[in-house]
């Protein structure tokens, strides 16, 4: 009832639609709110307006009235439609990069699905926030919510032509001791690597420039400020086209991160949460585009003259 109360935007108008008197359903929305203890709605003689508290609670009825619809359009035909509005949150390179991308893609095969996309790389809350689903970059092995991973991350150490003509080229991790890195964060931090033959270690890096945000770290690896440990889905397009070089090959820097799908535990999935994970997940997958199958640009940069 306060659904339609809100839908319609009018006492007389929702009572219309649901075939009762305009007074009981003023009583029954007094009723609501003395229950919930607080005021849902600013009633004027012309006017009807949400309160904060009930702009939240009508998101989060909007919610579960269409998660009800699509549990009885699955028992009484067997098929839902997805539909209703899906708030999802990203972190705002990816999103930007690989997921605003397939909107309109997803736009066309599910036209009755209302998309809300959040882009942050802050760290958010699934439940508190009302999200459906978020896509995060991590280590999930402990997560209290359900997840699917959508894709791997694999990492690779970076640099400009620029920086290396001035520099030399690392060959081993150890090398990059005596180089400019580019980290996130503090002017120090531990990169971990496997070695050729799969013995697992790190090196101490440091550098004169830090940053917290992936997109800066890119640019400022490509202004040749020094070496980047970047995902590859952040720096494909500058590895294939030669204005960053991978370096170190043959050693690995991927870990346990990988990109994920997360959602809230539910015996019942909403069809339009689980189409649109669905939906990455194919159009990521295993061996996502950004990885294959076009190669990594090979160095042309003579290292220095030994001093």
């Amino acid at each position: 009832m306060f659904s339609k109360v809100v839908a319609a935007g009018s006492l007389s108008a929702a009572a219309r639609e649901l075939g009762l008197s305009p007074a009981l359903v003023s009583r029954r929305l007094a009723a609501l709110e003395a229950r919930l203890g607080v005021r849902l709605v600013n009633r004027t003689t012309r006017s009807l307006n949400l309160t904060v508290e009930g702009s939240r609670y009508y998101d989060a009825c909007t919610r579960v009235l269409a998660e009800i619809e699509e549990a009885d359009a699955q028992v009484s035909a067997g098929r839902v439609e997805p539909q209703g509005a899906l708030k999802v949150a990203l972190p705002a390179s990816f999103g930007h990069q690989h997921v605003a991308p397939l909107v309109p893609q997803f736009a066309a095969r599910y036209p009755k699905v209302q998309l809300a996309l959040s882009l942050s790389d802050r760290s958010v809350n699934v439940m508190d926030e009302g999200f459906d689903v978020a896509v995060c970059i991590a280590d999930l092995q402990d997560s209290s919510l359900a997840a699917r991973k959508l894709a791997p991350n694999r990492r690779v150490v970076c640099a400009s032509p620029a920086y290396l003509a001035a520099h030399g080229i690392p060959r081993t991790p150890e090398d990059l001791v005596q180089h400019n890195c580019l980290v996130a964060g503090d002017f120090a931090s531990s990169w971990e690597y496997k070695t050729p033959d799969g013995r697992s270690s790190s090196v101490r890096v440091k550098g004169r420039y830090a940053c917290d945000n992936w997109e800066v770290l890119r640019e400022w690896a490509l202004a040749g400020l020094g070496i980047a440990l970047k995902s590859t889905w952040d720096v494909y397009r500058q590895l294939r086209d030669g204005s960053l070089i991978a370096l170190l090959p043959g050693y690995s820097f991927h870990s346990d991160v990988a990109i994920y799908a997360v959602y809230p535990h539910r015996r019942f999935l909403p069809a339009k949460t689980r189409v649109f994970i669905e939906f990455l997940a194919l159009s990521f997958g295993p061996e996502p585009y950004w990885d294959f199958p076009a190669p990594l640009a090979k160095p042309r940069i003579r290292p220095r003259a030994a001093a």
